[in-house]
């Protein structure tokens, strides 16, 4: 599909901080999607590398490319915020500068909407993978978010592992129905709950998304509660922002996305009552497992190879 000449369909909100050592590949996996209607918007929060020139380099090459640089670092969750208000497509897809995407990814997802009007979310099938691109843990997604029952899915959001809903194709103008990113603990799981209060998602059943996990990786990079929040907004260093206050967001932003969803009094109540029931079991089942810390899957029982499905990765199969 080729792009439009007016407003692209699509907008992909790219925010990056240091990211030099994989952006240059993230920038080709995405500009190399079958799917061409979209803008890829980069909001470099002050990068002290060579995020610039990278993204200055690709700018100049493919006109989809709208890049901003920040003049100070704002914190990932605000500079997340920040490159949606700046994107004008209908559909919208935030994308990380470390991770790769098969060539169909975007295909996939906006024919999925398209099919299925009352879906406001779509994702593909996912792995993690290494520092070098080579495929660690493919994981099942397990979630029931495409059932027509809002408090169902908010359960399964509670209480099942796994899932990055977070990184779909969403529809806009539900997106700005919600209330932005936050920066407390486990900030982006209310988030998507929050929007699957919405509506249903839908899980494109291919292997197509590749999450990349590498000792730089914000996860990883700031092991504390703490520090990854302080790392999702610089405000929340300072001693008004204990690690119980944290926690206590946490779940309040649960209550908060019952109390502001467009549900009927009888699926809030149901939903408080799986907010309780998980409050009271203390943890989700899985909760503390790293998807990455699993057991890496037997090579030779892959069935993917990236450098077949990704673009910029043609010829370096070993």
């Amino acid at each position: 599909m080729t792009a439009s000449r007016g407003n692209p369909r699509l907008s992909i909100g790219l925010p990056v901080y240091n990211g030099e050592e994989y952006l240059a590949e993230a920038l080709d996996a995405l500009l190399g999607q079958t799917y061409e209607d979209f803008e890829l918007v980069i909001s470099d929060n002050a990068s002290t590398d060579r995020t610039e020139d990278i993204c200055r380099k690709y700018a100049a090459q493919d006109p989809r490319i709208r890049y901003i640089r920040l003049t100070r670092n704002i914190g990932a969750a605000p500079n997340h915020n920040h490159v949606f208000t700046e994107c004008r497509g209908e559909l919208f897809k935030w994308a990380s500068h470390d991770d790769l995407y098969a060539r169909t990814l975007l295909q996939r997802c906006v024919e999925a909407l398209d099919e299925r009007p009352h879906v406001i979310l779509a994702h593909a099938d996912q792995a993690v993978i290494d520092e070098a691109g080579q495929v660690k843990v493919p994981y099942e997604y397990t979630l029931a978010t495409d059932s027509p029952r809002a408090p169902e899915r908010f359960r399964s959001m509670l209480f099942e592992p796994g899932g990055d809903d977070f990184y779909g194709v969403m529809r806009a103008d539900v997106l700005r129905r919600v209330k932005p990113h936050d920066s407390y603990h486990h900030a982006d799981r209310t988030f998507v709950a929050e929007i699957g209060l919405h509506g249903p998602f839908h899980q494109v059943p291919e292997l197509l998304y590749f999450r990349r996990d590498h000792p730089t990786r914000a996860e990883r990079a700031n092991p504390s509660k703490r520090s990854r929040c302080v790392n999702l907004d610089p405000r929340r260093a300072g001693p008004l922002h204990p690690t119980p206050r944290l926690l206590a967001e946490y779940v309040l932003g649960f209550v908060q996305a019952i109390r502001r969803a467009p549900l009927s009094a009888a699926d809030r109540r149901a939903c408080y009552g799986h907010l309780a029931a998980w409050m009271t079991s203390r943890a989700r089942p899985g909760a503390g497992e790293r998807v990455e810390d699993r057991a890496p899957v037997d090579p030779a029982k892959l069935t993917v190879s990236l450098d077949d499905i990704v673009a910029g990765r043609e010829g370096r199969r070993a």
